[in-house]
């Protein structure tokens, strides 16, 4: 087995400081994005893989980026949840790396739900 260098120990630093500051709180957004088997298949790592980039690229430090099963709705994938402090999440369906990107922008950054490419919000709502 190789040996833990410096670099793995700071991945495991920062992957656990966003642990913190989920369980705190701190984070002013939260996206799940729904990695199922059926959501895989449908390109929920490019997604996923999306959403790192960016948040990489603008050097966001307080959204928490995470993951979940299927959500149940798998003709709909891939999905992604929003969740904005202190307001109900959104569930996102049918994404591209082009409609993430859009939400991200939108939604994530600037609180504005993108209604197109939006199933429901809350529990209750949908558009």
């Amino acid at each position: 087995m190789p040996r833990i260098k410096i670099e793995d120990l700071d991945k495991i630093s920062k992957k656990v400081k966003r642990t913190v500051i989920l369980r705190e709180g701190a984070g002013r957004a939260k996206i799940t994005v729904h990695m199922g088997t059926c959501g895989i298949s449908a390109g929920a790592r490019e997604i996923m893989s999306t959403l790192l980039a960016e948040i990489e690229k603008k050097n966001i430090k307080d959204i928490i980026l995470t993951t979940s099963g299927c959500a149940g709705l798998c003709s709909k994938e891939p999905m992604a949840t929003v969740e904005l402090k202190g307001e109900a999440p959104v569930k996102y369906i049918e994404l591209t790396p082009g409609k993430i990107k859009e939400i991200f922008k939108e939604h994530v950054l600037g609180g504005k739900i993108v209604k197109d490419y939006a199933l429901a919000k809350g529990s209750e709502r949908v558009f």
